[in-house]
């Protein structure tokens, strides 16, 4: 069993590494509506490549990622995934200069595997470093240190790129070829020193963390699944449920959290507001993670917050399908209050009793966050048909929000086919 103080070591240490993780994650929101003019977009699914880039490294990554942990240990490979995401920021500075749509999609992908490595081994290393009963209020912490950061960054960077939107589209759309074409090149240059400045951060967390005082738990992982763990992980039903709810949450997140500012203005909101609609999305979600920081398991399990979250995340898709205007728009931002809990709650709930198998679990779960690639993708695309529109086409969350109540209530406690 790990020490107290390694515990309270890791979840300082770690918490660090989660603003970080939201940090670099939740500035997507504000990037597609900037790169949407900077690269000249077309409507409809083209800007959500964005998500697609930089969730899509997750599945590709996650398990050669588990290798590399099988070779570094968790310590290492979370300064390894610091130094990769670095690389990939770095990338941003000859994407802007040759405002290439593809080369800002490659730097978002190496980010991504950056993240698929950091968060293979941050998130088991959190969920087994102390009591897997209170796993999830631990997780709860990290998740408000990362929505913290994504309530920021959305604004910072927004300011940053867009903060003069409604007299820059003004502007573009007087201006001749030439003149369009020059002005698109000046605001490209705009997003060079938030990713350079990022590149340098990143770099200097790796260097904390190879030097923080962090435990490593690799030994201890697998000597607690020694008792009881028998069989690949396709035979733990918990596990591969959980994997889908968690990609089919992923899913709903990022659609919550990244497509509200194009669904805002969609609705008839100005583009200096919806750089912002983010945020409110993400700040819904600390309340939700706060929360669970003092309810699990004080006053309900991991089991009911992840079934009260999905109960909450229908009600909210209805209302937003069936509202209108800022209303709407604001119950899409208020499914971050119903998606808080669903990671924290599904994490230790799909990796109890893997043992010798839970860095394999731990990559299957990571992949997971495909979802965030697939589905984003599929609301654009439907978005763009004129008989559904950006408003009808949340209702596939609907769906996605009834697997994870069936997976809280029944699917979670499955032990075998």
């Amino acid at each position: 069993m790990t020490a107290p103080s390694h515990t309270r070591a890791a979840v300082f240490v770690l918490g660090a590494l989660f603003f970080l993780f939201g940090f670099t994650t939740w500035i997507n929101g504000p990037l597609i509506g900037y790169l949407k003019i900077i690269c000249e977009l077309k409507d409809g699914a083209e800007p959500f490549y964005v998500t697609f880039a930089f969730y899509i490294a997750y599945f590709v990554t996650a398990l050669p990622m588990s290798a590399v942990l099988r070779s570094t240990g968790m310590k290492k490979g979370m300064m390894y995934g610091l130094i990769t995401m670095a690389i990939g920021a770095m990338l941003f500075i000859p994407a802007a200069h040759s405002r290439s749509y593809g080369l800002f999609l490659t730097g978002l992908f190496v980010i991504g595997t950056g993240l698929a490595l950091l968060q293979t081994a941050s998130n088991p290393y959190i969920t087994v470093v102390g009591p897997i009963e209170s796993a999830a209020s631990r997780i709860s912490i990290m998740g408000i240190c990362n929505k913290l950061a994504g309530v920021l960054a959305p604004i910072i960077l927004g300011a940053v790129l867009l903060g003069d939107a409604s007299t820059l589209q003004a502007d573009l759309a007087q201006l001749d070829a030439a003149g369009h074409a020059a002005r698109l090149d000046e605001l490209a240059q705009r997003v060079i020193l938030p990713y350079s400045v990022m590149a340098a951060v990143l770099l200097a967390l790796g260097l904390m963390v190879r030097f923080s005082p962090l435990p490593e738990i690799d030994a201890e992982v697998e000597a607690e699944g020694e008792k009881g763990a028998t069989g690949g992980v396709i035979h733990h039903p918990t596990l591969v449920l959980g994997v889908l709810a968690l990609f089919l949450y992923v899913g709903v997140e990022v659609m919550a959290g990244d497509t509200i500012g194009l669904y805002g203005q969609s609705q008839g909101m100005p583009m200096e507001r919806t750089t912002h609609l983010t945020s409110y999305t993400l700040a819904c979600m600390v309340i939700g993670y706060i929360i669970g920081v003092f309810g699990i398991p004080r006053w309900f399990s991991q089991s009911q917050a992840l079934a009260g979250s999905a109960m909450l995340g229908s009600l909210f898709t209805l209302a937003a399908v069936l509202l209108d205007g800022e209303m709407s728009v604001y119950c899409i931002a208020a499914l971050g209050l119903a998606n808080a809990l669903v990671w924290p709650a599904i994490w230790p709930l799909a990796i109890q009793g893997l043992g010798p198998h839970t860095k394999t679990g731990s990559a299957l779960l990571i992949m997971a966050i495909a979802g965030g690639a697939l589905l984003p993708l599929v609301y654009g695309r439907l978005s763009a048909i004129p008989a559904v529109g950006p408003q009808q086409a949340y209702w596939i969350m609907l769906p996605c929000y009834l697997f994870i109540g069936w997976y809280a209530l029944r699917g979670s406690r499955m032990r075998q086919w």
